[in-house]
């Protein structure tokens, strides 16, 4: 390549920060560009700076390294090398998908091997567009394997990410690639992300489906109406009324109807 690597790193550790910092600066060929404590600030100065190539830590506050790459435009994300400390479904899932990540504390050969990776993806348009489609299945799959619940669902909006509180969801409804969120607060907001691969993350006991694309906060129930066909409508407590499939009307009538 005939210009640098533009690099932006993200960590909330600043011992990693500088160790991956030096070992960067030690490759001619590569300038850092920005660096970022936390998620929030990644996915700001990435949009801004627009680097070739970001080292992300997988566990940040707020938005963790995964979030990142949820939140970031298609057209915004760059090249993602993931930072971790050890763990094992990550490196199962980043190994699996040949998504690159460096274990901490970071080794100058590794950041040497991803940086040159980096910079043949950079020169053949196919391989970058392979890039791209593995690490979002790699991300998918960690999500499966090893994610905590959700406690926070970070929203892009204008130029600020809105961190929205699990707790205070009322109902998620899916319409083709988007999903439509409703909060105790009356706020609507819209993402784009699976609603099954959503649900995985969200606490079992506090929501259910209700059909292919509606899922609903349990304590929001008001009522429940009967219809013809052993099939059920739902009405929650802001008035939203859905109706419920055959087999989760099955669902409900054995966990929330009996005594």
């Amino acid at each position: 390549m005939s210009t640098k690597l533009k690099v932006v790193i993200a960590d909330d550790e600043r011992p990693a920060r500088s160790l991956l910092a030096a070992a960067l600066r030690s490759i001619e060929d590569v300038e850092i560009v920005g660096e970022a404590t936390n998620g929030t600030e990644a996915v700001r100065l990435i949009e801004k700076v627009k680097p070739d190539l970001a080292f992300l830590d997988l566990q940040m506050p707020e938005i963790d390294g995964i979030g990142v790459v949820r939140v970031l435009r298609k057209s915004r994300l760059p090249l993602i090398a993931f930072v971790t400390a050890y763990d094992q479904y990550a490196v199962q899932a980043f190994e699996l998908n040949a998504v690159d990540y460096l274990l901490k504390p970071v080794d100058r050969a590794r950041v040497r091997a991803c940086v040159d990776r980096a910079q043949e993806r950079l020169e053949h348009r196919e391989l970058r567009s392979e890039s791209a489609v593995r690490l979002r299945t790699a991300v998918d799959q960690y999500e499966s394997l090893a994610r905590p619940p959700l406690e926070r669902i970070p929203i892009k909006h204008r130029n600020e990410i809105i961190l929205i509180p699990v707790r205070d969801i009322i109902s998620m409804v899916a319409e083709g690639e988007l999903l439509h969120i409703r909060t105790v607060n009356n706020e609507r907001h819209t993402i784009t992300y699976r609603l099954r691969d959503l649900e995985s993350r969200l606490p079992a006991k506090d929501f259910v489906r209700l059909g292919r694309g509606i899922i609903v906060k349990l304590q929001m129930i008001q009522r429940i109406i009967p219809l013809p066909g052993g099939v059920y409508s739902v009405v929650l407590n802001d008035n939203q009324k859905f109706n419920v499939s055959r087999i989760q009307s099955r669902i409900i009538r054995s966990q929330l109807l009996r005594l």
